[in-house]
């Protein structure tokens, strides 16, 4: 009985030790970890949205790896619906361009109008968060449910430094980790 009793207090010590130490790694593990603001604007004004944006950074993804002189075009469809029309060329300005056409909606326009679903693929959405957008229209940050996915996209295919730096700035408040951004290149408009 001494001995049962014994082992019982052991093993409840055990447990509780193991419990204690499971729990502290968890939790510190859950503590380093960066929660990403994916709030969104509180407007939005799609006629002004659409029309076409140039990508100006994003976070690395396979459906996008190795495309440069990348666009976005948005355009109202018959059913209300929104076009969307990604494009870019492989590897050079002078690639093989390349297109993926699809279609967008927002699901609850009242509430969260910044809110979008975007679909490539059948029935199959994906989000589309407005994160951030100039007064004028002239920028936006786009993400997602997912802190994997994220844009810089602009109405020119260049954005002044300044601009770029300060949403690098905002991005980083949020809690993106900004060092995964690729620049993408697009034509100069200079030349």
């Amino acid at each position: 009985m001494f001995k049962q009793k014994l082992i019982s207090k052991r093993w409840l010590l055990s447990a509780f030790l193991i419990s204690l130490l499971t729990s502290g790694l968890f939790s510190g593990c859950a503590g380093q970890k960066q929660t990403v603001d994916k709030s969104v604007v509180d407007k939005l004004d799609l006629a002004k949205y659409l029309g076409t944006w140039y990508e100006i950074a994003r976070f690395d993804h396979r459906f996008e790896r190795g495309l440069v002189g990348v666009t976005a075009n948005y355009a109202i469809r018959p059913d209300g619906k929104i076009k969307v029309v990604n494009s870019g060329y492989k590897q050079a300005l002078d690639g093989e361009y390349t297109e993926a056409i699809g279609k967008a909606k927002i699901p609850d326009p009242a509430n969260e109008p910044a809110k979008l679903k975007v679909s490539f693929f059948w029935i199959f959405y994906a989000d589309y968060y407005v994160l951030e957008l100039d007064d004028d229209y002239e920028w936006a940050v786009i993400g997602s449910s997912s802190d994997k996915y994220l844009w810089i996209l602009s109405r020119s295919p260049q954005l002044e430094e300044a601009v770029y730096n300060e949403l690098l700035q905002r991005i980083e408040q949020r809690g993106y980790d900004t060092s995964k951004l690729i620049e993408v290149e697009q034509k100069n408009t200079a030349s």
